[in-house]
């Protein structure tokens, strides 16, 4: 059995592409009985957040095993596979395990240390959990990542500094500007194409 950690984040793939690769709460239960109906999946959790998605799962060892689970991924979302694959990242055992202990430790957010992303792990791995999970090896990689990531939190200042998007443009635009009371601040998202 192998542990695989496959997805792509905010350093691999632009937002429009996220968006697309991104399973909702709705979806969320349809999804894992797809994957797990593929013959080499035994168990899975599926991390779907605003700046990354990701499948940690445990696996049966066969041929052209990263190809039918990037064709099982382009499938359910109606993606090219050129597409996605170029944003894809791919790691196994070991590696699958480091890096879900730095992403639920937040060492790899967006926002260095920002603490909302252990409650999102913890949250698909309850999620999964519900019929999904199937395998012990996935439970115990979870509940280790847990553990780090307090550890990380209570032994650590990685929660000293801004703590999210927003809090670090503020800190960042009072830096620049003498007062802020006459800054006026546009935020928002483009809709459709263009």
């Amino acid at each position: 059995m192998t542990l695989l950690a496959l997805g792509i984040n905010h350093k691999t793939a632009p937002v429009a592409l996220r968006e697309r690769v991104t399973f909702s709460p709705e979806t969320l239960d349809k999804a894992l009985e797809s994957l797990l109906a593929q013959p080499m999946v035994q168990g899975g959790v599926v991390l779907s957040t605003c700046n990354r998605t990701e499948l940690y799962l445990s696996v049966e060892e066969q041929d052209n095993l990263q190809e039918a689970l990037i064709r099982w991924l382009c499938n359910y979302h109606g993606l090219n596979e050129e597409d996605l694959r170029k944003s894809l990242y791919w790691h196994q055992d070991n590696d699958a395990v480091s890096h879900l202990m730095r992403v639920a430790s937040g060492l790899d957010s967006l926002v260095l240390g920002e603490p909302q992303i252990l409650g999102q792990v913890k949250k698909a791995f309850a999620d999964s959990s519900r019929g999904h999970l199937n395998v012990s090896e996935l439970e115990r990689m979870f509940q280790k990542s847990f553990s780090v990531a307090k550890r990380v939190r209570t032994e650590t200042d990685i929660g000293a500094s801004a703590v999210s998007v927003a809090f670090a443009a503020c800190t960042l635009a009072r830096q620049i500007f003498e007062s802020l009371s006459s800054v006026t601040v546009f935020t928002g998202r483009r809709r459709g194409n263009h």
